[in-house]
């Protein structure tokens, strides 16, 4: 039985990384917090101070979430608040070009 949830949770993770691979071409930032992976098109990380220490606010746009789990990945917004660190990327434009017997134009 526990070969049943095994093979289950592979599945899940290869389609996760299967729509990873197609959508992230529509996004330009990819996001890292502690707790998730995001594609944006729109990122913003503000540090805020308090008395004793700080936090990153971050907000995205457009946004695509890592998450196994979630029937909708696809986000309008999203707002994380973390202590931890924040990586963002940008990722670089590429073109795409359909092949030829692909084109509508033909």
């Amino acid at each position: 039985m526990d070969d049943d949830f095994d093979d289950y949770d592979r599945e899940l993770e290869l389609a996760l990384y299967r729509e990873y691979r197609d959508v992230v071409v529509q996004f330009q930032y990819v996001i890292e917090t502690e707790r998730r992976f995001y594609l944006a098109n729109e990122v913003n990380v503000v540090r805020r101070d308090t008395e004793h220490d700080f936090y990153f606010e971050i907000s995205m746009t457009d946004v695509w979430v890592w998450d196994i789990y979630r029937a909708d990945r696809f986000v309008k917004s999203v707002r994380v608040l973390t202590f931890k660190d924040v990586n963002v990327e940008e990722l670089q434009r590429r073109d795409l070009h359909l092949p030829e017997e692909l084109s509508l134009d033909s």
